[in-house]
């Protein structure tokens, strides 16, 4: 499949386009850049075309697919724009900033018929899926609470970085639609969606640490029907953050950190099980890869119906979020514009 990668503005392209040459069914044919310089550049570092004109390369009928690393806001007009071109489409997270947009982009993909997949790599770990399958067997009793954190240091000043590690357009409020929550707090936040599902209403808070135009820390905390919540937690200011992720409920507890990479589970429903912590070691194989999720969707003619679902919830939570912060108010999910 011959595969067109456009933009390099994400710091996973480069990533991506990894995975596009190691897939055996996969090969890159072209770049298009917002950025014709980068666009050049990496378009000669892999020996193929490069376009200036987004519309010249997708109408090339020999190119079948497109990866998507575009800044947050060119989302909908580039993936609108391919998908009426015919080209599937792989793109980084978040789909679009707001629901309105996605729902466009969605359509799009509907009407041609092509299939469209999200990077949301975190469902595919094997601490996700222990994970799920301690909260399926109802070891937890019910989920009261779910908290989930992920953070890093790319907006911390260094000799070696001064203005930090993270490129600057990453606090471009225009171009990524906010700042540590839409871009480090998508992990955390779809992770959040897909233990507890959708809240009826999101609070967050987000702080300013570098005084840069967006946040470079972040709280959201979900609101559910049944009185559960969910805390969702990210930041570029944090030296030393391991991901975190804790379930808790009425019978019992699971705590997985990337510092030392253990699941440990607490709970009355297994004898022995609630007077201390003990290892989980019922642990499934890893998924396959989104990107190799969405290769394979295309030559099975299958859709990522899972995979999209969480995404549109991703964007929901993700307005709703920053909706909140600049109403200083609890935003009802409900209350979004389709």
């Amino acid at each position: 499949m011959k595969v067109a990668m456009l933009s390099f503005w994400h710091v996973h392209a480069g990533d991506y386009a990894k995975q596009v040459d190691e897939h055996p069914d996969t090969e890159i044919v072209a770049v298009w850049d917002e950025i014709a310089e980068r666009g050049q550049r990496e378009a000669e570092k892999r020996g193929v075309t490069f376009y200036a004109s987004l519309d010249e390369l997708l109408a090339n009928q020999d190119i079948e697919a497109v990866v998507v690393d575009t800044p947050t806001n060119l989302h909908r007009d580039v993936m609108i724009a391919a998908a009426q071109a015919g080209k599937h489409i792989f793109t980084e997270k978040v789909i679009a900033p707001t629901l309105r947009e996605v729902n466009e982009i969605l359509a799009a993909v509907e009407k041609a018929g092509i299939t469209l997949t999200v990077s949301l790599p975190r469902l595919n770990s094997v601490s996700t899926l222990a994970i799920q399958e301690i909260v399926e067997k109802e070891l937890l009793g019910q989920i009261t609470l779910v908290r989930t954190r992920l953070s890093h240091n790319g907006g911390i000043s260094t000799t070696a970085n001064p203005n930090g590690w993270l490129p600057q357009h990453f606090y471009n409020a225009e171009q990524c639609g906010g700042g540590a929550l839409i871009d480090l707090g998508c992990h955390p936040m779809y992770l959040n969606r897909l233990l507890l599902g959708l809240p009826v209403a999101v609070s967050a808070s987000y702080g300013y640490v570098t005084g840069r135009e967006v946040e470079d820390n972040a709280v959201s905390l979900l609101q559910y029907e049944n009185g559960a919540l969910g805390i969702v937690e990210a930041g570029f200011v944090n030296a030393f953050s391991p991901f975190v992720i804790e379930v808790h409920g009425t019978a019992g507890s699971v705590l997985y950190s990337e510092h030392d990479g253990r699941i440990l589970l607490r709970t009355s429903k297994l004898e022995g099980a609630a007077d201390q912590w003990q290892a989980y070691e019922s642990l499934a194989e890893a998924k396959p890869t989104a990107f190799d999720q969405w290769v394979a969707h295309i030559q099975n003619g299958t859709k990522a119906t899972e995979n999209i679902g969480l995404a549109v919830d991703l964007t929901k939570l993700m307005e709703a979020s920053n909706l909140s912060v600049s109403s200083k108010s609890q935003v009802r999910l409900d209350s979004l514009v389709n």
